[in-house]
């Protein structure tokens, strides 16, 4: 089991940018992959984007692309989600997850993370 230690999340004005980091430790593997997820207030969670544990494949949620930035440093396994451009429709609760996945776009359903943060709220004011 990897255990997920998150930090970064706040209140930032629309259009403003935040960062997030995911500390993991135990067991990981090349084979592992970082997952980011949301979930807003009476929605559903709702995947954001993966990276492969080398870092050498990512993936993102259409509704992200081109604002988010996912990275790794696997030397000291710890995950970022860097957020530009921010809306006041990306104000949600953001959990990174993780496991060994067959590739980033399997990374889109939550169900295939056995391991998980505790969340950081980020809020968007317009």
């Amino acid at each position: 089991q990897i255990q997920l230690v998150e930090s970064g999340g706040g209140l930032v004005q629309a259009g403003g940018s935040l960062r997030l980091s995911c500390a993991a430790s135990g067991r990981t593997t090349r084979s592992h992959v970082m997952g980011w997820f949301r979930q807003a207030p009476g929605k559903e969670r709702e995947f954001v984007a993966a990276i492969t544990w080398s870092g050498d494949s990512t993936h993102y949620a259409d509704s992200v692309k081109g604002r988010f930035t996912i990275s790794i440093n696997n030397a000291n396994n710890t995950g970022f989600l860097q957020m530009n451009s921010l809306k006041s429709e990306d104000t949600a609760v953001y959990t990174c997850a993780a496991d060994r996945i067959s590739s980033v776009v399997a990374a889109r359903l939550s169900r295939n993370f056995g391991s998980w943060g505790q969340g950081a709220q980020v809020t968007v004011s317009s």
